[in-house]
């Protein structure tokens, strides 16, 4: 009764940790694939409407792109926020790193605009609502390195499920 009491126990042992290392191989290729290949996002408020609802959409980022310089204008980025750090936000870029970029200072006032040239290494960036959204015209041109992912895909909500990839050109 000792031995197989043993062996039962012996394979129940053996595959727990079989179980138990299958999910660690798992949680290791998810942690790799978010940070490295590719991430979903909730962005949410009024800075990207009519791109992106008010309600929040769930997006996909690719970081691939940011890592090997593929980023252009047009392209809606996640950045890490200038102003808060612990924040992620999604906006468009707008300008690289050596473009003249012209903005109206007070979009409630047109006739006030003014002109920059983006740093090398910087992205200007944007919300596609201007009224609403705190971007580069109220922190100025924020480091590549702040880049976070491009955004290319919506997968929430149904009725907008598909590609991000220069919705307003």
């Amino acid at each position: 009764m000792g031995v197989s009491n043993v062996k039962q126990w012996s394979r129940i042992v053996k595959e727990a940790l079989d179980r138990a290392f299958f999910t660690a191989k798992f949680l290791c290729l998810l942690h790799v694939s978010n940070t490295y290949l590719c991430t979903v996002a909730l962005a949410h408020g009024p800075s990207m409407l009519p791109t992106l609802n008010l309600s929040g959409d769930l997006i996909l980022a690719d970081r691939l792109s940011v890592r090997f310089g593929k980023v252009g204008p047009g392209d809606i980025v996640l950045v890490r926020s200038p102003q808060n750090p612990r924040k992620i936000i999604t906006k468009r870029v707008v300008g690289m790193g050596g473009d003249r970029v012209t903005f109206s200072v007070d979009p409630k006032d047109s006739r006030r605009c003014e002109t920059v040239v983006v740093p090398e290494g910087h992205v200007w960036i944007a919300g596609d609502n201007i009224y609403a959204s705190t971007d580069s015209r109220n922190f100025g041109a924020v480091p590549y390195g702040l880049l976070q992912g491009k955004v290319f895909w919506r997968i929430w909500p149904p009725q907008g499920f598909g590609s991000l990839r220069h919705v307003n050109e």
